[in-house]
C-alpha cells in the first residue's frame, strides 16, 4: 500500500509499504477514506519534536471502513464506517475510565509514565504506524474507533479525529463559562476549534490574535475581534479592548513555535532566555507559520500571562517539547492565574462533537480549505508547510478511497 513515511528531519516519501494485519485480539485494520495534514506533524518533520525513528508512517488523523477485527473486538462489524481518535487508549484503566485518555496505562508500550500514545509520532509514543496511508492497524479498537452516522461526511469527520475535539479541549482547559471574554493566542486549524469551542460553551467575547490575514479573516468570521501582532502589541491592544481589566480566560493554540518577535517590549527576549532561544533556533528553520522567529520559546506563554486579568484562567494545548523549559510562573503566581494544560483526551469529546455537527450547530467544514489526493501528499506538505494562503487546513484522500 501508499504510505507516507518518515525517513529523517526534513525527508519524508510518499512510498509503498507492507499492509498492516491484526496483531492483537482487540486490533482492527481499516481502508482509510481521509486523512490530513496537521502541525503536529510539521514539528516531527522539523525536528521539533525529536526522537522519530525512520521508516514510522505519519499522521494521526483518519475517517476509514473496517475491513478485518480481531476476536475481542466485539462492537463493530467489517464494513463499518469509522472515525479514529489521534491519541490511542486502552478503555480499561482508571485513567480512561475517569475520561483522562491521553494519560492511559496501557497503550505505550514503554510503560505508565512513558506519556501519550498517539499515531504517527516519536519512538516515546509508541511508536504507532500513523494514518497518512491507504490502510492502518488501529490498537484497542473497541475504544479507538467510533462509529459514524451515514449523515456526516469524510470532510466534516476527518476535522473531528483531531482538531475540533483539540480546540474544545483548550475551551473546556481554560474553564471558558458565559460571558466570559477570551483571547485565543494563534488561528490555524485548532485555534480556529478553539474559537468554537469557547462560543460553545457560551463566551460573550473572543480576541483571536494572529498575524497570517486569512487567518484573522476566518477567526472575524467566526465573530472573533482580530489583533494582528505583526502590527500591533497585543498584549496592549487586549488591555485597551477590556478597559485595562484583561481577558478571564487565555487559550494557547501554538506552542513550541511560538517564537515571535512581537511588538515592543512583549516581543523581546531576556538575557536569561538567550540558550532557550537558540535552541529553539537550531530546532527548526522557522516557526510553525504563525509566528516568525527572533524571541523565546514561551512568546505566547508570556503574552498569555499579561493579558489575563486577575484569578483568570490559562489553558494550553499548543504542543512543546519536554525541553521546553521557560515560563513566566513569578507574574502568574502575583496574578493567582490557574494553569491547565495537556494532551486532548480525544475519546471523551468525540461522541458529543459528532453529534453538533450531525445536528447542524457546528459546520467544521469551513475550516477545511484544501481537499488534496494521497498522491499529491509531498506538494500539500510543502504549501502547507509555508503556510501559503488558503492552506489552512489540509484533507488527504488515499487513492483506495471511495
Amino acid at each position: 500500500m501508499k504510505a507516507v513515511v518518515y525517513h529523517g528531519v526534513g525527508d519524508i516519501r510518499l512510498e509503498d509499504v507492507e499492509d498492516p494485519r491484526i496483531e492483537t485480539p482487540t486490533d482492527a485494520v481499516i481502508r482509510l477514506t481521509a486523512s490530513a495534514i496537521c502541525g503536529t506533524d510539521l514539528h516531527m518533520i522539523r525536528g521539533t519534536l525529536s526522537g522519530m525513528r525512520a521508516g514510522t508512517v505519519l499522521g494521526h488523523e483518519g475517517v476509514g471502513v473496517v475491513e478485518a477485527l480481531g476476536s475481542e473486538v466485539r462492537n463493530l462489524a467489517v464494513g463499518d464506517r469509522v472515525l479514529v481518535p489521534s491519541t490511542i487508549a486502552c478503555g480499561s484503566c482508571s485513567y480512561c475510565r475517569a475520561g483522562y485518555y491521553a494519560q492511559c496505562d496501557n497503550a505505550n508500550p514503554h510503560g505508565k509514565a512513558a506519556g501519550t500514545a498517539f499515531f504517527g509520532g516519536p519512538e516515546s509514543t509508541g511508536p504507532f504506524h500513523g494514518l497518512q496511508a491507504e490502510k492502518a492497524r488501529i490498537p484497542f479498537a473497541h475504544v479507538g474507533l467510533v462509529k459514524l452516522p451515514n449523515d456526516v461526511s469524510d470532510d466534516e469527520a476527518i476535522l473531528i479525529s483531531d482538531i475540533f475535539p483539540t480546540g474544545y479541549f483548550g475551551a473546556d482547559l481554560a474553564e471558558v463559562g458565559p460571558g466570559d471574554t477570551v483571547a485565543v493566542f494563534g488561528c490555524g486549524p485548532v485555534g480556529q476549534f478553539a474559537i468554537t469551542g469557547a462560543k460553545l460553551k457560551g463566551a460573550g467575547r473572543i480576541l483571536a490574535v494572529d498575524q497570517l490575514s486569512d487567518r484573522l479573516e476566518m477567526a472575524r468570521h467566526q465573530g472573533a475581534e482580530v489583533i494582528d501582532f505583526g502590527k500591533e502589541d497585543p498584549v496592549e491592544r487586549i488591555l485597551h479592548l477590556t478597559n485595562g481589566i484583561g481577558v478571564d480566560r487565555a487559550i494557547d493554540a501554538v506552542g513550541v513555535d511560538a517564537v515571535g518577535p512581537g511588538v515592543g517590549n512583549h516581543g523581546k527576549a531576556n538575557p536569561a532566555e538567550t540558550a532557550a532561544v537558540e535552541e529553539a533556533r537550531s530546532l527548526a528553520d522557522r516557526s510553525d507559520g504563525d509566528w516568525e522567529p527572533g524571541s523565546a520559546p514561551g512568546q505566547v506563554l508570556t503574552w498569555a500571562v499579561e493579558a489575563l486579568a486577575k484569578a483568570g484562567t490559562l489553558g494550553v494545548i499548543g504542543v512543546y517539547p519536554p525541553s521546553a523549559g521557560y515560563f513566566p510562573i513569578g507574574l502568574a503566581m502575583n496574578k493567582n492565574l490557574t494553569i491547565k494544560l495537556g494532551n486532548c483526551n480525544h475519546r471523551k469529546y468525540l461522541p458529543e462533537l459528532i453529534e453538533l455537527v450531525r445536528n447542524g450547530r457546528v459546520r467544521p467544514t469551513e475550516i477545511l480549505t484544501k481537499r488534496e489526493p494521497l498522491t499529491n501528499v509531498i506538494e500539500a506538505y510543502k504549501a502547507f508547510d509555508e503556510r501559503q494562503p488558503g492552506w489552512v487546513k489540509v484533507a488527504l484522500k488515499p487513492s483506495l478511497a471511495d
